[in-house]
């Protein structure tokens, strides 16, 4: 399908995808409010900010709004990340008006009543003190802390005292002085009229206008160091991260097949030496994410305190092992080909998938990729190519944190930071 893209006269990216093979269609707004832009004193604002833009508008209350919705049989979300609050909802494509006309009512007019604001904390700390029974969740987000850049690094869930700070004006000011056209993107899948939705949002948002500065990201000073979180548990929860590339290299499509190498399924290198030949997780996978700026892989191990140490050196020598010998084999390549295809084929018939895959193909890239482009780029990569992407592929920076009984001894191979 052919992508069209357009920026609105108030300086909105309109990214739009028609597709008339489906009767649905999904919206995807990023508004550069994420949690990386709150005040350091007032960490956990734009998760409270998610809330109340659900819980009404100067035009419609809490009530109206959710009805409103529910009448167009529209599902509606929005949610926080490092950069951006994201406003995204899936409707029936020829509804479509009618549902931005209520998206642009909740972002350009959000009521953030004063009554909200207390209820909206309270679920904010509950999620917050919620993680003291999630493991695995807890740990993952001590690890995020500690590699990511700052100030992306932050918890989407926030901190205690900067949920216990925030202030209505604070709710305010913030949405003034972030939630801005340029700087935002907004991208539609789906069975829709590109030349009326344009016309449109021309329309609705003609009064809007500013740029939001971008955030200025800086090193993480716990880059490349191991962190051991004590709890006394019969579980032990081990994440390792490295750097990988970022969105734009010419070498990100080779590090998706490598990735699937490791832990795409059951036959993946990772599975099978850490858990089937030698039983020692009931756990183990490890992904790749390609940001505009930076990349990362993310291990994950979980497994008792009496195996963990052997869980993460056979882990890191398997990933020494690939990193360093370019010694894929065939069946490897083409099981991790035939995987891509099938994520690719499940992502067009998802209208939210595409939604979401335009706006961050817009950010990271300046431009977005139609399937058949991504699908070009997969199918051109060959083995020799992966191979010899994986002798000179090196681990960057890399981060461990450990949640259980007892901190574990490092493999000398990963030479992390005092």
């Amino acid at each position: 399908m052919a992508i069209i893209t357009r920026t609105l006269s108030c300086g909105l990216p309109l990214i739009i995808e028609p597709n008339t093979n489906v009767r649905s269609a999904a919206v995807m707004w990023l508004i550069p409010a994420g949690i990386g832009s709150d005040p350091a004193d007032r960490i956990g604002l734009a998760p409270v900010i998610t809330e109340l833009l659900m819980r009404g508008s100067t035009t419609l209350d809490s009530r109206a709004q959710a009805d409103a919705f529910d009448l167009l049989g529209a599902s509606r979300s929005v949610s926080a990340g490092g950069t951006f609050v994201r406003v995204s909802a899936g409707f029936i494509g020829d509804r479509c008006p009618a549902v931005l006309d209520l998206l642009v009512d909740m972002v350009r007019r959000p009521l953030f009543a004063a009554e909200a604001l207390e209820p909206t904390r309270e679920l904010a700390l509950q999620s917050l003190a919620g993680l003291k029974d999630e493991p695995v969740e807890r740990a993952g987000h001590i690890m995020l802390d500690r590699h990511l850049p700052l100030p992306i690094n932050r918890s989407d869930l926030g901190t205690e005292a900067g949920l216990k700070a925030i202030t209505l004006s604070d709710v305010v000011k913030k949405w003034q002085q972030r939630a801005l056209p340029v700087g935002s993107i907004l991208a539609i899948a789906g069975n829709v009229d590109a030349d009326a939705i344009a016309a449109q949002l021309d329309r609705a948002l003609s009064s809007w206008s500013g740029t939001a500065a971008p955030l200025k990201l800086e090193p993480n000073p716990n880059a490349g160091t191991y962190h051991h979180e004590t709890e006394q548990s019969n579980q032990t929860h081990i994440f390792l991260s490295h750097d990988a590339p970022a969105e734009g290299s010419k070498d990100v499509a080779l590090e998706r097949v490598v990735a699937s190498v490791l832990s795409g399924g059951s036959s993946c290198r990772l599975f099978t030496e850490v858990r089937e030949r030698r039983g020692l997780c009931y756990s183990v996978s490890a992904s790749y994410a390609a940001e505009k700026d930076f990349g990362r892989v993310g291990c994950y191990v979980g497994t008792t305190p009496e195996k963990a140490q052997q869980s993460i050196d056979v882990m890191h020598a398997e990933l020494c092992k690939l990193m360093g010998g370019g010694n894929v084999e065939r069946e490897e390549f083409d099981r991790a080909l035939v995987g891509a295809r099938t994520r690719l084929v499940f992502a067009g018939e998802s209208m939210a998938a595409r939604a979401t895959s335009l706006a961050s193909d817009f950010y990271r890239l300046g431009r977005a990729r139609t399937l058949d482009e991504l699908a070009a780029e997969m199918q051109a990569i060959t083995l020799p190519q992966v191979n010899d992407y994986l002798t000179r592929r090196g681990f960057g920076s890399t981060s461990v944190v450990t949640l259980g009984p007892s901190p574990l001894t490092m493999p000398a191979s990963l030479a992390l930071k005092a």
